[in-house]
């Protein structure tokens, strides 16, 4: 599998995406300027987090609108995968390569904590090394985190199984004292309609092993190497 990584001036988890995917793929994505207007020969992008452009406007606005982004909306229109992490969630939001808008979160105020999360499927590249019947154990570190999106949009999301991921207890359970920022549905992540491009809040690249606290955010990583070097 090869992979890009796109860096925004403000991007602070960059080097965090780059060492989880030489690790878990054993070879060193290239890195990509927001600059560019050409993406290499890849088969994953990743926008990772951070606060690109200091957040100015609205959080990911100004990182898309950077030219290399229509390089990136392109390649996921021809059927690449895409993955955007917390900004880089916010990112693919502004583009509309995906639904809705990620507003302040509730409390207004910044999160920097582990959560816990449900895996509404696995049949897609991103989830299929993880159960559903268990909830995973994924960082958070956002101020404007909280999904929103009109009842048609949600609606469709949820008829199409749209929803990636959402905000559950430690035990599994749907609550609200789980959702920690305020989003509709408790939704942490959605997919494009074809299930390629896939934006969440929550840091996967975090904890991919044991050093770091955990490895829940291993297994998308692993998947994405099964599913695209086949």
């Amino acid at each position: 599998m090869k992979a890009a990584v796109v860096i925004f001036p403000g991007s602070n988890c960059d080097r965090d995406t780059l060492v989880a995917l030489e690790r878990i793929t054993g070879r060193k994505p290239t890195q990509v300027w927001h600059t560019e207007t050409e993406l290499p020969a890849c088969d994953l992008v990743v926008l990772p987090g951070g606060f690109t452009y200091g957040d100015y406007l609205r959080v990911g606005a100004m990182a898309a609108r950077s030219p290399v982004m229509a390089a990136v909306k392109k390649r996921a229109e021809d059927g690449a995968h895409v993955l955007g992490i917390c900004n880089g969630f916010q990112m693919l939001t502004e583009t509309g390569l995906l639904p809705g808008a990620l507003m302040r979160n509730a409390d207004l105020k910044f999160l920097c904590k582990d959560v816990h999360l449900s895996v509404e499927r696995n049949d897609t590249a991103f989830t299929r090394k993880y159960p559903t019947s268990k909830p995973i154990r994924i960082p958070i570190a956002h101020h404007d985190g909280n999904y929103f999106a009109d009842d048609e949009t949600l609606a469709r999301l949820e008829g199409e199984g749209r929803v990636a991921f959402r905000y559950v207890t430690k035990d599994g359970a749907p609550s609200d004292a789980a959702n920690p920022n305020g989003s509709r549905g408790s939704i942490a992540g959605i997919y494009s309609d074809d299930l390629r491009v896939l934006g969440m809040m929550p840091h996967p690249e975090r904890l991919i092993e044991p050093a770091l606290g955990g490895s829940d955010g291993r297994p998308m990583f692993e998947g994405l190497l099964e599913a695209l070097s086949s």
